[in-house]
């Protein structure tokens, strides 16, 4: 099975965006990728509301979803959207969204812990004043294996990746806008302990550079062994990395050490 996850800078300006996945979208399917994730907030990233309102849609009438539903249909192809904003009543939904290779969507989560933070640096996110939380977990039944959804700030909460992995999971998907303060501090260390907690591949795209005046992300895009092993890291800039994985290897680790009881 070959993963690639793409490496971001979205910002404010949603037509970039877009052609931006686009392009690594179709760079990933001629390298042959079977599974394409892509980070977090991939279709814009802003604080201003009112910016955020003239780009975000609801999900069947998103822009970005129905332009990757017909690339996944002519390419048959699993392409996860790590997540986007999406319109709901009166707030917003940070919403990751896999579309199978029929061109459907297959699945979605909505990202259940809400980013909602004082920084050292005075930055400041309140997450929960824009988006309303999800409340369930969710799987995606692949070829090759099982697949849990979670979204970013997720990663600070094991007991979500313990619930998911008690439903014998394969893979976990972490795409992420982790910003560059706590990225340098944490980013890499909960990943890898999420992945060798739960014996899953942990699948981590992330956003990079100054994605506007308030935000820089982090990068440090990955793709980790279920014993917590680093197989590819993209540090910065955007781009696709890609790894060639075997799914059985979290079933194997499993029966090695049976700490998931």
């Amino acid at each position: 099975m070959k993963v690639a996850c793409i490496q971001l800078s979205s910002g404010e300006n949603y037509n970039k965006n877009f052609k931006q996945i686009i392009l690594y979208l179709n760079q990933a399917i001629k390298n042959k990728s079977d599974l394409i994730i892509t980070p977090e907030t991939s279709s814009i990233i802003t604080s201003d509301k009112k910016i955020l309102f003239k780009n975000t849609y609801p999900m069947h009438k998103d822009p970005l979803i129905k332009e990757i539903k017909k690339i996944s249909k002519k390419n048959k192809k699993w392409i996860l959207i790590g997540s986007l904003p999406v319109k709901d009543k009166n707030k917003y939904r940070n919403r990751s969204v896999m579309i199978g290779p029929k061109g459907n969507i297959v699945a979605y989560y909505d990202k259940i812990k809400m980013f909602d933070v004082k920084l050292q640096n005075k930055e400041k996110h309140q997450e929960s004043k824009t988006y309303r939380p999800g409340k369930k977990l969710v799987i995606v039944n692949l070829p090759w294996g099982r697949l849990g959804l979670t979204i970013c700030f997720d990663l600070r909460f094991p007991e979500i990746y313990r619930r998911l992995s008690k439903k014998n999971l394969h893979f976990i998907s972490v795409p992420s806008a982790f910003t560059k303060v706590t990225g340098k501090k944490h980013w890499l260390e909960l990943l890898k302990a999420r992945a060798i907690e739960n014996f899953c591949y942990i699948f981590a795209p992330n956003q990079t550079g100054k994605n506007t005046k308030k935000r820089e992300t982090f990068g440090h895009s990955t793709i980790i062994s279920p014993d917590g092993k680093i197989i590819k890291l993209k540090k910065s800039g955007t781009g696709v990395l890609y790894a060639n994985i075997k799914p059985n290897e979290s079933m194997k680790l499993r029966k090695i050490i049976p700490s998931l009881i």
